[in-house]
């Protein structure tokens, strides 16, 4: 039996703001390490996700699905984890996840006719790992009779942020906890989760699916051939760049933008519950992540330096500053180095109505962190004055930036660890450690490291506009669109 692990990384870095980030999204993040954490290193989300499924317990070989914005942070979480992936196939579009599992099932049946998916967010927690690999035997088991399997979790508490199924009659012969779907419904209010929670008949929706491909592509063309239509040609038209397949963005624009659960789950009768009680959870909001995580005597948690009197019930994390607090009870603090958030425990849930206004306020804050990522590594800033900003580069062992030159400012590069390789006009030369050059403005220039370990680099940067638009490109080597100087 072929089981073509398919993981969903998506993410608009809403939800756990402002640790999360729209280029930066919770999957990513390592200080979640509380509820990723393994014996030997702390990991990502998308690396514990990743480590579920390797080629070793039975898989083939991963099949990540990311857009364009993010694919340089996949490719570096895979790398880390040491997996081979399949594909990293990157949507030139959102559109939902019907589209995306609909070409991942495409690419899987071309290689295996009987390809089982097991579709999976990045960013899920699964407390009961062995338990889950169990589990997902089994539903491969019932997928293979061309069946649609979902995870059901059964409730805890009458959760508003969950779709939520209704189980019918047990399937004989399949497995001890399998169901008929009687009904799916959509996040619902208080009273009525309430209700459902009484009745024991509704399961949380997890998102995790195992299909039988051509199955599934069978009831999505009955269904919303228009999505089929536009995965094959997307995926007909796709090109090979830096081990990413990039889908023929005209062709995929054209699929409609639709959830699995409404184009197929809702309307097919081939779906099937299974019972999941793996310890899961959607880490959808700080409250929640809260609940799993481990706490002190008096229910806190907290993440890096925090000092706490009188303090109960809360969820403290810096990043760099110390945190005091005195007699306050069920708060989320979260203290980044340019955002800070306050929280009732219990209104964590709309946090993403502060996203919303700091787009509306065309705030950066939303969009990314002081530390930015770029495929050669990261740089950070460190002060920003009417005429001058500092940043910190780390640039990775091998790590090369493009050919670039800015019209309205001068850099000075100070080397303060490793040896950097720069390139300024026509002269190459290697500065070392506690050495410095001076890039004017209109000079062409490259930043490179030859070395095995990484090198950081203080640029002072000097102009009448510091503004990362202000960049022309050549040889870039990671082929890059003008629009990702973000």
């Amino acid at each position: 039996m072929d089981i073509f692990p398919i993981i969903l990384s998506g993410g608009s870095g809403t939800r756990l703001w402002p640790l999360s980030r729209s280029l930066y999204p919770k999957q990513f993040l390592p200080s979640l390490s509380p509820v990723t954490a393994n014996e030997e290193r702390s990991c990502s989300l998308l690396g514990a996700t990743l480590d579920r499924v390797r080629p070793e317990a039975g898989f083939k070989g991963v099949t990540l699905l990311c857009n364009a914005d993010h694919r340089f942070l996949v490719k570096e979480e895979v790398e880390r984890s040491g997996s081979v992936p399949r594909a990293i196939i990157l949507e030139p579009t959102p559109r939902n996840t019907a589209p995306a599992i609909a070409v991942a099932a495409l690419s899987a049946i071309n290689e295996s006719p009987e390809a089982i998916l097991l579709v999976m967010p990045s960013d899920h927690f699964i407390e009961n790992e062995d338990r889950f690999i169990q589990l997902l035997w089994q539903a491969a088991r019932i997928a293979a009779s061309g069946r649609l399997v979902l995870f059901g979790i059964k409730p805890t508490q009458p959760h508003t942020g969950f779709g939520y199924i209704r189980k019918g009659e047990p399937l004989r012969g399949l497995a001890a906890e399998a169901f008929d779907v009687k009904a799916f419904t959509e996040k619902p209010n208080l009273s009525t989760a309430e209700r459902y929670l009484e009745t024991g008949q509704y399961f949380w929706n997890s998102g995790i699916f195992v299909l039988h491909a051509s199955t599934f592509l069978e009831e999505l063309e009955k269904f919303e051939p228009a999505i089929l239509t536009a995965a094959e040609l997307a995926l007909a038209g796709a090109t090979q760049d830096l081990g990413f397949t990039r889908l023929d963005q005209a062709a995929f624009a054209q699929s409609p933008s639709i959830s699995v659960d409404r184009a197929v789950m809702e309307r097919t009768r081939a779906a099937v519950m299974l019972t999941a009680d793996i310890g899961w959870s959607d880490v959808g909001s700080w409250s929640t992540l809260w609940e799993i995580a481990p706490k002190d005597e008096n229910g806190n948690y907290k993440h890096g330096e925090a000092i706490l009197e009188k303090t109960s019930g809360c969820y403290i994390h810096s990043e760099k500053s110390l945190v005091a607090t005195i007699g306050i009870k069920d708060l989320v603090v979260v203290d980044t180095p340019d955002a800070l958030l306050v929280a009732d425990r219990s209104q964590t849930q709309d946090v993403s109505r502060i996203v919303t206004r700091l787009k509306q306020l065309n705030r950066k804050e939303q969009e990314q962190h002081l530390r930015s990522y770029r495929p050669w590594g990261f740089f950070e800033t460190l002060s920003i004055g009417p005429r001058f900003q500092v940043k910190l580069l780390h640039v990775n062992p091998g790590g090369k930036l493009s050919m670039q030159m800015h019209h309205h400012r001068s850099e000075h590069w100070i080397v303060v660890q490793g040896t950097a390789k720069v390139t300024i006009d026509d002269e190459v030369k290697l500065v070392r450690e506690n050495e410095s050059v001076y890039i004017t403005a209109t000079q062409w220039h490259r930043l490179e490291n030859p070395g095995k370990i990484g090198l950081q680099v203080i640029e002072v940067q000097i102009g009448s506009y510091l503004g990362e638009d202000d960049i022309e490109r050549t040889d870039d080597i990671y082929h890059r669109s003008p629009d990702e100087t973000k």
